[in-house]
């Protein structure tokens, strides 16, 4: 039987330091993290028409049917991130690192697999804490569709993908330069006349409910084209 597969943006997110604020508290962390989910991350993540496709204990991983729709995503989420901090101390602070990735992917199910995820992954680690970081293909579908800037940190060797992958990042403090993007705004139409990579996604969002501590960290397993878990 053949497989499925499609184009799609593909981000990855995790939190900075997890193991560490686990040890030092591990059920105010989950409480935090539970919050985060449920006042941010999915209503954002259904705002700009993604679809959760798994969570990990500190992580999740999304689909989304347009690049533009998946950067504007990550950067609201990142620049809001500072205010939901504004009264945590050094040690209870939770910082996200953002990884996204055009790529082609395997579907099984709701589930999805092969180097487009992978490559997503490996993005989001190389992220600084509270940063975002993308892909080549990325960068070039909506360099002249969103006002962002990112960084080119050349090309990158990362663990289980064949050929390095051009990678560019967007600091926090790059972050916090941004203006806000309100509705209307030329970005905002600019994201409209986004080409669309799968229509289905526009319909019905997964929203996944707990993240369990138990879970696997997104960076430290990736996913095989085969399915199998990678170490």
């Amino acid at each position: 039987m053949s497989q499925t597969r499609r184009l799609a943006a593909i981000l990855a997110a995790d939190v900075a330091g997890y193991s560490r604020l686990m040890g030092a508290n591990e059920e105010g962390t989950l409480e935090q993290l539970k919050a985060l989910r449920r006042e941010l991350v999915d209503p954002k993540i259904a705002e700009h028409h993604g679809r959760i496709v798994k969570t990990t204990g500190d992580g999740v991983l999304v689909e989304f049917a347009s690049v533009v729709d998946a950067v504007r995503c990550a950067v609201e989420v990142q620049q809001a991130m500072p205010e939901r901090n504004v009264n945590a101390g050094a040690d209870n602070r939770i910082e996200l690192r953002i990884g996204i990735n055009l790529g082609d992917v395997i579907v099984e199910g709701d589930d999805l697999y092969g180097d487009g995820v992978n490559i997503a992954a490996r993005l989001e680690a190389l992220a600084e804490p509270g940063g975002i970081c993308i892909s080549r293909m990325v960068r070039e579908q909506v360099r002249d569709k969103l006002p962002y800037s990112f960084e080119d940190m050349g090309e990158q060797s990362v663990k289980n993908i064949a050929r390095p992958v051009r990678a560019y990042t967007m600091s926090p403090a790059a972050l916090a330069s941004l203006p806000a993007v309100g509705p209307g705004s030329r970005w905002s139409r600019a994201s409209e006349r986004s080409v669309s990579l799968s229509p289905r996604l526009r319909h019905g969002f997964a929203l996944s409910s707990c993240p369990l501590p138990t879970c696997r960290t997104i960076r430290s397993k990736s996913i095989s084209p085969t399915g199998s878990p990678m170490t």
